[in-house]
């Protein structure tokens, strides 16, 4: 009878070399999908400005003013932002025609004057200035 020998196992060595190119391929999918998949968010309400001042009409001026402190503030009192669009609805109506003067402070958040501008939009402001720029002057110049 013929007796087998014992296999002589070889002690397991780690792999030296490690493969990533599936670990690339996944991470460029991933990325594909991600830049198709989300969409893009605008971060601007669109207004229609008149282009070329016109004659300077006897209209009345309304301002609105938002301060660093986030007030919004109608011809110098403050008031919420709640009761903008009837403020607006009422100066659209006005036969008036009164112009919407916005001033902003630097320190003011971006958000409280978007959402400010888009309820003028949305109520059908045509007459409207932006007032105050002149602060921001150096800041833009400096860039």
């Amino acid at each position: 009878m013929r007796r087998l020998r014992p296999a002589v196992v070889a002690e397991p060595r780690p792999f030296q070399d490690l493969n990533i190119t599936p670990l690339i391929d996944v991470m460029l999918v991933l990325l594909v999908m991600f830049i198709l998949l989300i969409p893009v968010q605008f971060h601007e309400v669109p207004l229609d400005l008149p282009g070329k001042p016109g004659p300077a009409a006897d209209r009345p001026i309304v301002r609105l003013s938002i301060g660093a402190d986030d007030v919004v503030r109608w011809n110098g009192s403050a008031i919420g932002e709640d009761s903008l669009p009837g403020r607006f609805h009422g100066l659209v109506t006005d036969p008036a025609q009164p112009v919407l003067q916005i001033a902003a402070d630097g320190a003011a958040r971006y958000e409280i004057f978007d959402r400010t501008l888009a309820a003028a939009k949305k109520a059908g402001i045509t007459r409207l200035g932006m007032v105050g720029n002149e602060q921001f002057v150096s800041a833009i110049a400096a860039r």
